[in-house]
């Protein structure tokens, strides 16, 4: 035992020899503990933790890495190729354990998730089927995401095919989480930026399975080397998932097998649930207000051409400037959008694709021009460059509208289509526009009260409210149409949103209606009939015109509100409650 003891003493002076901060206590033969104690203080005093963990790797990868490597490709892309997930249906159990590991491994808040698992039902009561669904990015061929990026905060890799995101880069707006129809990019409210699956690339890069994969106790997830042409032409059949978003929208390249065949009336758990979309409420008031600027300036240049110019040129600056501000507020509001506002300035550098951009040019201009036509308004009402401005601010207002309406036709949602999205925005200008106008008029007249005043808000003002009329019936009618959905027997995209607006947005609906019908109809007929009988000044008159145009602005932005809330898409397989 002795000798024992003194082999160990030797070991301990060793160690402490190779780290002399370490104290050497010594000890009589009466105060050593057993011998296990003594040997684990030698080990601790010979090597530390990261010593120990690069001794137990120094050959190499553990043991059991083999067991995964067969969920791997053997070899990486060659060119017309790119990385892929496959999903084995067959093997998928719903666990969620890729969903833990993925989590685990990202450092991911407790509500946010790059993986998630849905839930496909249908057969019959005799012969019900129910199938667990694993989803995550899809790391298309045309990603939707990285074409609406306005600040390239996408890049899809040339070797891999992995699509990306550069965190640094992001600013936030958010128009990814639209772009991308399988709900992929996921908001982060605390950083300000988005997120998403990068297939753990970093791991792939060294031979080791993504997260998600090396989780699965099932072998459910693997990674596969696809050939593009293959995903393009295997998108033509429209054979992706039951009920999931078409994959000729971005061509998406995760692969899901099945021994099986599915029922016909497969479909996803929460496929006839119908909830509220996100109402993006900065998005709402920018798109509103920009409409009115735009509208009230061209039609303030309508009145220039019809008027007499003794008529026109008293109004001309006030309504210039109060367009002007409607404008500049709505630009304010737009970057309330913005995780990171301060990089706003990115904005313009993916103007080749991205209609985000390119909108954000188009009202910039808008905005730049309009103060131009605004300032030359006050300075040289009489001079000949008005005109030229004021058809520079009109130009590059329709521009920015029409860039507005091609962000959310760019998303292919049933929704916000070309035509119904383009008719509601030019309505929208054409609407607030004129009543805009109108209560400049009544202002003016108010203030002024001249002869003059009272002429032109008697000339101008009868135009005006016909065309208040006219306008809301033509969007009343449009807004209505939606409803013919309801009583059709397929769920389609369109009735969705039609049970959205008489359900959980019902409250919404009737406050929308009550406002559009008080401003577009009752307060206009009822300053036609004060027309007809020659009342068409004074405190009351103003005070009519002011709620028409407070009415219309705030049913407007109720209908706006609708057209984020109530759009319905397809979207992955999801699970109910």
């Amino acid at each position: 035992m002795e000798s024992v003891h003194a082999h160990q003493s030797s070991n301990v002076a060793a160690g402490a020899s190779a780290d002399s901060s370490l104290p050497i206590v010594e000890r009589g033969p009466e105060e050593h503990g057993p011998d296990l104690v003594l040997h684990l203080l030698d080990d601790q005093q010979r090597l530390t933790a990261v010593d120990e963990f690069a001794k137990a790797y120094a050959d190499g990868p553990p043991a059991q890495a083999a067991y995964y490597q067969k969920l791997l490709p053997a070899t990486p892309p060659a060119e017309g190729q790119q990385y892929a997930f496959e999903v084995d249906l067959d093997r998928c159990s719903g666990c969620k354990a890729c969903v833990t590991a993925c989590h685990s491994l990202n450092g991911l808040d407790e509500q946010e998730t790059w993986r998630d698992v849905g839930l496909l039902v249908g057969g019959s009561t005799s012969q019900p089927v129910m199938q667990h669904v694993t989803t995550a990015c899809h790391h298309c061929l045309e990603p939707g995401c990285m074409i609406a990026c306005p600040v390239d905060a996408y890049e899809k890799d040339p070797a891999t095919g992995i699509v990306k995101h550069l965190d640094d880069q992001c600013f936030g707006c958010q128009y990814c989480t639209l772009a991308c129809p399988y709900d992929v990019p996921k908001y982060h409210a605390g950083k300000g930026i988005v997120r998403k699956c990068d297939m753990c690339s970093d791991r792939l890069a060294v031979g080791e399975a993504p997260a998600c994969v090396q989780a699965c106790p099932h072998e459910a997830i693997s990674i596969k080397v696809v050939d593009q042409r293959q995903v393009l032409e295997d998108a033509e059949t429209d054979h992706f998932l039951p009920a999931a978003p078409d994959p000729q929208i971005t061509l998406p390249t995760t692969h899901y097998k099945t021994a099986r065949v599915f029922p016909r009336n497969t479909l996803p758990a929460d496929y006839y649930s119908v909830n509220p979309q996100h109402p993006h409420w900065p998005l709402i008031i920018m798109l509103v207000l920009t409409q009115l600027s735009v509208g009230a300036f061209i039609v303030g240049m309508w009145l220039d051409s019809v008027l007499e110019p003794s008529l026109a040129a008293p109004i001309r600056r006030m309504h210039a400037s109060s367009a002007l501000a409607f404008g500049l507020l709505a630009l304010a509001a737009s970057t309330l959008h913005l995780g990171r506002p301060q990089y706003a300035f990115r904005a313009v550098i993916g103007l080749r694709h991205s209609w985000l951009s390119r909108e954000i040019v188009a009202f910039g201009a808008f905005a730049g021009s309009a103060c131009l036509y605004a300032a030359c308004c006050w300075l040289s009402p009489n001079s000949a460059v008005l005109l030229v401005l004021g058809w520079l601010v009109a130009v590059t207002g329709i521009a920015g509208v029409f860039c507005s309406v091609m962000i959310y036709v760019f998303t292919r949602r049933e929704f916000w289509s070309f035509g119904a999205t383009s008719v509601k925005f030019l309505l929208t200008s054409a609407l607030l526009g004129v009543a805009a106008t109108l209560f400049s008029i009544l202002l003016f007249d108010e203030f002024v009260n001249n002869q003059l005043t009272h002429r032109l808000a008697a000339e101008a003002g009868t135009t005006l409210i016909h065309s208040v009329l006219v306008i809301f019936a033509a969007k009343l009618a449009l807004e209505l149409s939606l409803f013919r959905h309801l009583v059709t027997r397929r769920q389609s995209p369109l009735k969705r949103s039609a049970k959205l607006l008489v359900g959980p947005l019902s409250g919404s609906m009737i406050a929308r209606f009550a406002c559009g019908i008080m401003g577009g109809v009752f307060m206009p007929l009822m300053l036609w009939n004060s027309i007809a009988s020659g009342d068409w000044s004074g405190p009351t008159m103003m005070l009519s015109v002011g709620f028409l145009f407070g009415a219309l602005v705030v049913g407007e932005m109720i209908e706006r509100y609708q057209f984020f809330a109530a759009c319905a898409a397809p979207r992955m397989p999801g699970r109910l409650g």
